[in-house]
């Protein structure tokens, strides 16, 4: 057997998230009924994280199992020929059989695309915010998510893990012809967490809150505090990265 390491976009519109589940198509689910038709088996495809409905991605991370005698380049085209236009493999390369794309993960960056004008071709791509927005306080209030924080008061209730301190590395608002783009980079992100951020942010940008009560927020640990969750549909998986010993062989 070989182990196949692919990076993956999609177009989230149509999905009910990436992990297959009982009710809703999902983006696993449309992969491995792809590969299956390829194998004529199942094929389990295991991704580095979820992600929810409406949401899409750039650079999501797969890895599968296969003994067919295809180069990886050869996979891409297969794959591209048989999945839907709104999930495509970017790339594939083969790995070591200890690669693991969920859990040999060491960071993520995820971005998040706002805009403040009518857009017929963005409207699933990116979240229209009807008001105005202070940019430069929002710019103060992402400095304050910056660091190893405990961001218990950022993720919802339900969030699987105790441990809620993450680290984030970079954050940033990018100006964009007529888009504002949040880009975050961490070690690892909770659930929901990267939406809460961007609707607390966006509370700080319309005034509703000072920047330095996102300090408040951290220290509080209380999810009632924060702003109110981000629309799904202006967030993207961007990149994901692994160690240098997890290259391809």
């Amino acid at each position: 057997m070989r182990r196949f390491k692919c990076t993956i976009q999609y177009d989230g519109t149509d999905y009910s998230g990436y992990q297959v589940q009982p009710n809703g198509l999902t983006i696993q689910e449309v992969l491995e009924k792809t590969l299956e038709r390829m194998h004529k088996h199942p094929v389990k495809v295991i991704g580095s994280g979820r992600t929810d409905a409406r949401v899409h991605a750039q650079g999501q991370v797969i890895h599968f199992d296969t003994e067919l005698s295809i180069a990886p380049a050869s996979m891409v085209k297969a794959l591209n020929t048989l999945l839907p236009d709104d999930i495509r493999i970017r790339d594939c390369i083969e790995v070591a059989s200890d690669f693991e794309a969920r859990y040999d993960v060491v960071g993520k960056e995820y971005r998040y695309f706002v805009r403040q004008t009518e857009d017929a071709f963005r409207r699933h791509q990116s979240v229209l915010i009807p008001y105005s927005l202070d940019v430069a306080q929002v710019r103060l209030g992402l400095a304050y998510l910056i660091g190893t924080h405990d961001f218990s008061s950022f993720c919802v209730a339900k969030t699987e893990t105790d441990n809620r301190v993450r680290t984030i590395y970079e954050a940033e608002l990018i100006e964009q012809g007529e888009e504002l783009i949040f880009r975050f980079r961490g070690s690892g992100f909770l659930y929901n967490q990267i939406r809460i951020m961007v609707g607390t942010l966006l509370d700080v940008g319309r005034g509703r809150f000072a920047p330095e009560d996102i300090k408040r927020m951290l220290e509080a640990k209380d999810r009632n505090v924060a702003g109110v969750t981000a629309p799904p549909h202006g967030l993207y998986l961007w990149e994901v990265f692994y160690p240098e010993s997890k290259k391809g062989i």
